[in-house]
């Protein structure tokens, strides 16, 4: 399973059936998890930890250290779970000293051609980056979030759950779960990820909540102590505007709105 133009160096842990391609480097510190597959080409740094069942496309170059002038050669490491589909010429930097030491990548992605995700990123669950995407270091991205071809997002900035970045958005601060952002120079939020949370199962009752907390939140005319106000008098009927409300409430950088 192991090409013999491969270079595996010998302190890679290597689970079973897992199928490496030709020219492709794996170097110290690595784990690679049971029936991941590794196409040509992929150069894969550690220390990184990688789960099982994963497919890398040629290419691709993971675990390679921080662009960060700060890094001094520290311990860090990447981590990505499982049932992640890696596309040619991805790039993921492991974490830094002093932003928590872990880039870390969780179960069911799609990482799309070209893809950047920077240090210290903390990326969910059954997420979609599209090709060109890109994150800054220190982003966190919430479940079943889709980036859109040639968008960003700035350093230190989250995205709830569920958000969908349109094509081309460039993002400079948080944006709350359920959001779509669309392109201007710079985003700006335009409605809700409505036909997204249909597909996963959203009932109707369900997404009017959203968005009248959408409504509230975007075009009421309210400050946002007003609108956190109205927000948790509806949090009290809907889970959803509670994760609303939590994510403003340990929002870092300034809400985008």
């Amino acid at each position: 399973m192991i090409h013999p133009t491969a270079l595996v160096d010998p302190t890679a842990v290597i689970g079973a059936n897992v199928s490496i391609g030709a020219y492709s480097v794996i170097g110290a510190g690595v784990e690679i998890g049971e029936g991941t597959v590794i196409g040509p080409h992929v150069v894969i740094e550690g220390p990184t930890k990688i789960g099982r069942d994963n497919r890398i496309s040629q290419f691709a170059s993971l675990g390679g250290p921080p662009q960060d002038k700060k890094f001094a050669g520290e311990h860090t490491e990447l981590v990505i779970g499982d049932r992640n589909l890696i596309r040619e010429f991805v790039t993921i930097n492991r974490g830094t000293g002093d932003g928590g030491g872990i880039t870390r990548i969780g179960n069911d992605n799609w990482l799309l051609a070209y893809v950047h995700i920077a240090h210290d990123c903390q990326i969910g669950n059954h997420i979609v980056f599209s090709n060109y995407s890109a994150l800054a270091g220190h982003v966190d991205i919430g479940d079943w979030v889709i980036m859109s071809g040639f968008s960003g997002v700035h350093q230190f900035c989250k995205v709830g759950a569920h958000a969908f970045i349109g094509m081309g958005c460039l993002v400079g601060s948080d944006v709350p779960p359920f959001v779509m952002m669309a392109n201007e120079q710079r985003g700006r939020p335009r409605g809700i990820n409505s036909e997204g949370m249909k597909r996963r199962g959203f009932e109707a009752p369900r997404i009017a909540a959203i968005k009248r907390a959408y409504r509230t939140l975007y075009m009421a005319g309210l400050t946002l102590a007003d609108a956190r106000e109205q927000l948790a008098a509806q949090a009290q009927e809907s889970e959803d505007v509670r994760a609303m409300l939590d994510f403003l409430d340990t929002s870092e950088r300034a809400l985008v709105r």
